[in-house]
């Protein structure tokens, strides 16, 4: 579990200390989904829950170039972004120190997580109420003339059901099926994973992953179907 959720901004900002710059390092790579070892400095930052471009962002960035110097680090450029990994030697040392590790903020990662729950365990019930009067709408129209509503009516109706279904199912996927990630590797969103849904039929099973894809962006709640 995370000892602070804290950014350190500049007012009074202090270079954080080597063991915390190099266990952000460690941290962020392992926690990059596609495995490569090396970090640019805005996610060395966000480990560190350091605002950019604020003195103690500064701060970091110089002693990063000095373990750099030192040997504990190494730096390359990635698509012309600098980044940085550890050495053998950085991994020795680090190792010497695996309190670093829990002395760390809460990662970027736990803290989506936390901030989607929360967010989810807020809206639910709204959301559901939203999905329910749209559903209500529509057996009303249906009860009434379909076709005196007009074929735009319905359309419309349609991408509102579509938005608010799947403002529901993100926030029960969140809430209830989004399990606490782990430290040592990245929290990747398996869209493969076994439905937890009962009755499904092929066609649903196999659209299954396309349909989960951003089930976690709490963001696309805002909003309606139309922006």
């Amino acid at each position: 579990m995370p000892t602070s959720h804290r950014r350190h901004d500049g007012g009074h900002a202090e270079a954080p200390c080597a063991r915390l710059v190099l266990a952000a390092v460690d941290r962020a790579a392992r926690h990059r989904a596609d495995g490569v070892p090396s970090v640019p400095l805005w996610s060395i930052l966000d480990h560190l829950a350091i605002r950019p471009r604020s003195s103690a962002a500064r701060l970091a960035r110089r002693r990063l170039e000095a373990l750099e110097r030192s040997g504990s680090l190494r730096a390359e450029r990635r698509h012309g972004v600098r980044v940085w990994g550890l050495t053998a030697a950085g991994v020795a040392r680090l190792g010497g120190d695996r309190r670093a590790l829990g002395e760390l903020p809460e990662s970027p990662q736990h803290r989506a997580w936390r901030q989607a729950r929360v967010a989810a365990a807020q809206e639910l019930d709204r959301v559901a109420e939203d999905l329910g009067a749209l559903l209500a709408r529509a057996c009303a129209l249906l009860a009434a003339d379909p076709s005196a509503a007009g074929s735009d009516a319905w359309l419309v109706l349609a991408e509102e059901l579509r938005h608010a279904c799947r403002r529901l199912g993100s926030a029960v996927h969140c809430l209830h099926e989004w399990p606490e990630p782990a430290e040592q590797g990245a929290d990747v969103d398996l869209r493969a994973e076994p439905p937890h849904s009962r009755g499904l039929d092929a066609r649903a099973l196999a659209r299954l992953p396309s349909l989960r894809a951003s089930r976690r962006n709490v963001v696309l709640w805002r909003g309606g179907p139309f922006g």
